[in-house]
C-alpha cells in the first residue's frame, strides 16, 4: 500500500536556530498519526535538525543535491553528503530548480539516480507553468518530464521514487488548482507509470500535490483517490498550519 505524505519545503527560509526551533516543534505535535512527516531543510540545517526529530513516521529530507558524484564542483552538495548528514529523502527537479538554474531532465535524470545508489528516497517533481497550461500543453509537459527523467529506471529503483505535481502557475500565487484538476493530473501520471511499470508498482507510488496546499483547502485535496499527500511550502513554515495539513488525513 502506498504511503501517505506529508513533506515540508522549507526552501531559503529560517536561520539556523529558528530552523531548529520549527522543527522542535514539529517534533512534539507528530504523534499519533499514520502520515509520512518529512521535513525537507536548507542544507546548512540537516545535521542540527537530524539531532531532533525521535518522532516514528518522522523523516528529514534537502531541497537538492548535486548531479555530480564528487569533486571540484565548488558550493555544490552531493548525495552522499546529505546522507551523511542524516536524511531519508531529497526533492529532485523542484521547478524553481528548473525555472532558476536551467536544471534539465538530463541533469535531473542523474540527480535521481545518485540519490538512489546514496540510499536517498528522491521526491521528483514536475509541474507545467501557466502559459504550458493555457496552450493545453499540460499533460504532454508532465509525460515528459517523468518519461526523461525517470524511465529509464528498473523495477526494482523506481519502487523507491515519490512523485511530486507542481502545477507551477499554483505556487506561490495564493491560486490552488481545483480538486478536480489535481486529481485529472494525479490520475493521468498514475497511468503513465501504469504504462511503463505495471500497476503493482503504479499502485504503490506515491504522488504528491506541490502548489499553494494549506489546512483550508488539504482535506478536500487529500480526498481524491489518487493524491496521496503534498509537497508543502509556505505553509511548511508554521507548525501548526504544517500540523493542520497532515492532520488533513
Amino acid at each position: 500500500m502506498r504511503k501517505k505524505i506529508v513533506a515540508g519545503n522549507w526552501k531559503m527560509n529560517r536561520k539556523l536556530q529558528e530552523g531548529i526551533e520549527l522543527a522542535r516543534t514539529v517534533n512534539e505535535k507528530v504523534s499519533g498519526t499514520d502520515v509520512t512527516v518529512i521535513l525537507c531543510t536548507p542544507f546548512i540545517h540537516l545535521s542540527e535538525v537530524k539531532k531532533i526529530l525521535n518522532r516514528d513516521g518522522l523523516f528529514l529530507g534537502a531541497q537538492n543535491c548535486a548531479s555530480e558524484e564528487s569533486g571540484a564542483y565548488t558550493g555544490e552538495v552531493s548525495a552522499e553528503m546529505i546522507k551523511s548528514a542524516g536524511a531519508s529523502y531529497v526533492i529532485v527537479g523542484h521547478s524553481e530548480r528548473r525555472s532558476y538554474y536551467n536544471e534539465d531532465d538530463l541533469t535531473l535524470n542523474k540527480k535521481v539516480k545518485l540519490a538512489l545508489k546514496n540510499d536517498l528516497i528522491p521526491i521528483f517533481c514536475c509541474g507545467e507553468v501557466l502559459e504550458e497550461r493555457k496552450a493545453k500543453k499540460h499533460l504532454s509537459v508532465v509525460k515528459n518530464q517523468i518519461e526523461k527523467g525517470l524511465f529509464d529506471l528498473p523495477d526494482r529503483d523506481f519502487n523507491r521514487i515519490v512523485i511530486a505535481y507542481e502545477p507551477v502557475w499554483a505556487i506561490g500565487t495564493g491560486v490552488v488548482a481545483t480538486s478536480g484538476q489535481a486529481q485529472e493530473m494525479h490520475k493521468i501520471i498514475r497511468d503513465l507509470l501504469v504504462s511503463r511499470y505495471g500497476k503493482e508498482i503504479a499502485d504503490d507510488t506515491s504522488i504528491l500535490y506541490g502548489g499553494s496546499c494549506k489546512p483550508s483547502n488539504a482535506r478536500e485535496l487529500f480526498a481524491n483517490p489518487d493524491v496521496d499527500g503534498g509537497l508543502i511550502g509556505g505553509a511548511s513554515l508554521n507548525a501548526d498550519d504544517f500540523m493542520g495539513i497532515v492532520h488533513a488525513f
